[in-house]
């Protein structure tokens, strides 16, 4: 058995070998995608100096405070519209300021009456005020998106500023689930007996889809070696990079997936970490014809085989594409947790934030099975390996989920 830091060792290096593969697609089907490479202003942004506000556009001279409307401007209808230190330019929002106007006056800080207008009693005038200046955003030839980026709304926004159609993005990764045990049904099926649905199925396939990768469902195994051996074999040839199964990786007599592993040439680099829960997790690596596979074997019970995709097979996925997107927190303990062996836990448990500070209590019980506790959590609270009974008040860090 080894730590939870040499597991954590082992998965970036392995995970560093798998092979990123990038594609061109259309700019709107390129949300929640992986950005492969840098994108550059071919613009200034803004293009032109222009108005941040409506009013008047004026040249400014201290102390002036009357001036006579000589035109007006509005977005994307450009006049050039002389004006001098007398007069100005009614203007709209987003819309492109003629030459000599350097200064915006809002259109609620004046009076206008027909084709004059006049500051306001008590309104202050400051020379540049309310302007967008040319390439106050982004100066053409300057990186607006960097490589890496996960792609959201108002990144597309930067991209099609900058006349990008198409982007380079990272392939999705195509991550196979398996579930294997004699005991499973599926979902529409009503259990009877000493029967369960499989919902380690469901939760690890929606877990894929929820970080934007590509799922692959390969159903359902009984406890059957041959029949765990092709199945695994088939998702193996499937051109997969990473492969989950979920139960019998255990010392049972019917757990066939280590066997069953080393049988297919799967190198295998680490089984059962010093955690809780989830300790049996097994992970392997699978060369053949140029491709690797990594192989993850995880714990039956629900609880434990969500939380080692959480904390070993997510946060390396994110970390291979430098993103930190999992967000984790220092709260304080509402109550007393308890803890008295040398592994690191990850406690189910419920964080709030209020009065400028987190707080984190346990969720009921922390059994690995009951799956029922976990859909109450939004959060899986750390404990250390040195760290034993951590008490009300005490900090903690906080993997939000």
């Amino acid at each position: 058995m080894i730590s939870f830091q040499e597991a954590q060792s082992i998965l970036k290096k392995e995970f560093s070998n798998l092979n990123l593969e990038t594609e061109q697609v259309d700019l709107v089907d390129s949300v929640g995608r992986i950005l492969a490479e840098d994108i550059y202003s071919d613009i200034n942004l803004p293009p032109f100096d222009n108005s941040a506000m409506d009013g008047i556009a004026i040249h400014f001279t201290p102390g002036r405070g009357e001036w006579k409307i000589v035109g007006e401007i509005s977005a994307g209808k450009f006049s050039d519209v002389r004006i001098d230190d007398n007069s100005a330019v009614t203007i709209m929002t987003g819309a492109r300021l003629p030459d000599r106007c350097d200064t915006v006056i809002p259109v609620e800080d004046i009076e206008i009456d027909d084709d004059h207008v006049s500051l306001q009693e008590g309104i202050r005038l400051v020379k540049g005020m309310n302007l967008r200046k040319q390439g106050n955003d982004l100066v053409k030839g300057k990186v607006a998106l960097t490589g890496n980026t996960l792609l959201k709304p108002h990144h597309i926004a930067v991209a099609a500023s900058c006349g990008q159609s198409k982007v380079n993005v990272y392939k999705r990764l195509r991550i196979g689930v398996l579930a294997t045990g004699d005991e499973l049904v599926d979902v529409d099926e009503t259990p009877a007996g000493d029967k369960i649905r499989c919902s380690n199925l469901y939760s690890l396939l929606s877990a894929v889809q929820a970080m934007n990768m590509e799922p692959v469902n390969l159903g359902m195994a009984k406890d059957d070696k041959q029949l765990i051996y092709d199945r695994i074999k088939s998702g193996l040839d499937n051109n997969l990079d990473i492969l989950i199964t979920t139960g019998g990786v255990s010392v049972g007599k019917y757990d066939y997936v280590m066997e069953v592993h080393k049988k297919l040439g799967i190198d295998i680099k680490f089984w059962r970490v010093s955690i809780k829960p989830g300790k049996p997790v097994l992970f392997g690596v699978y060369n053949h014809d140029g491709k690797t596979t990594l192989v993850f074997g995880l714990p039956g019970n629900p609880v434990s085989c969500l939380v080692n995709f959480l904390v070993f097979a997510q946060e390396n996925i994110y970390s291979l594409f430098d993103l930190d997107i999992t967000q984790k927190i220092v709260a304080t303990l509402d109550g007393d947790l308890k803890k008295e062996d040398s592994k690191r836990h990850f406690m189910r448990g419920f964080c709030t934030y209020a009065d400028g500070k987190y707080r984190a209590e346990k969720i009921g019980s922390q059994s690995s099975g009951n799956l029922a506790e976990m859909g109450k959590a939004n959060c899986l609270i750390v404990v250390e390996e040195d760290r034993t009974n951590p008490q009300k008040g005490e900090l903690v860090e906080c993997i939000m989920i």
